[in-house]
């Protein structure tokens, strides 16, 4: 855990350092509909809510793009399964994220599909109640994100994609589908 937090504080505190191998600098703001689901389920459950995020773009190269991020997810259960039936089981996510990715593109204009993957921190209350497995925990849990999607666009800065951060230490993963928009820095 110590290790995880001490890459995320230096991922973050490296746009401070100003390094040349960066070559463009952007921000991204994203707003999707949120989920969570447990690992193990009986009754094929997802718990559904709201997603915010926030991300720094530091372009490499024009196929890879280093992305410090924040952002939260709140997750309820209505106490229902996929079919419409009536369950115990929920996995419920009320969490701030931070952590950082890296992100594989296509060059492509106007289409750019896209892959991520990098490790950070979930702050919050997680509950994850199935018939294999109950945790009702608060504080700080690590995760692993993953996404991928389209950047679509002349410039690729309208993002649609899909967001999971696996969170092993509760048993779930929370995720969304998300919309995001890139704004250019100036330097």
């Amino acid at each position: 855990m110590k290790k995880a937090l001490m890459l995320i504080i230096i991922i973050l505190t490296s746009n401070l350092a100003e390094a040349q191998f960066i070559k463009e600098k952007s921000i991204n703001a994203q707003i999707g509909y949120g989920l969570s689901a447990p690992y193990n389920s009986v009754d094929e459950i997802v718990d559904t809510g709201f997603f915010a995020q926030g991300e720094l773009i530091m372009k490499v190269t024009s196929w890879v793009e280093f992305r410090p991020y924040a952002g939260f997810i709140l997750t309820n259960s209505n106490g229902k399964d996929l079919n419409d039936n009536p369950t115990d089981e929920k996995a419920e996510t009320k969490a701030f994220l931070l952590g950082g990715k890296v992100r594989l593109r296509a060059p492509i204009p106007w289409v750019a599909p896209y892959v991520e993957v990098g490790i950070g921190t979930s702050i919050g209350k997680f509950d994850t109640f199935t018939t294999y497995d109950t945790f009702d925990k608060s504080g700080i849990i690590y995760h692993i994100p993953f996404s991928f999607g389209l950047e679509l666009g002349k410039n690729n800065n309208v993002d649609l994609g899909f967001s999971y951060y696996f969170q092993p230490s509760v048993q779930q993963y929370a995720g969304a589908f998300a919309v995001g928009i890139a704004f250019p820095l100036n330097n």
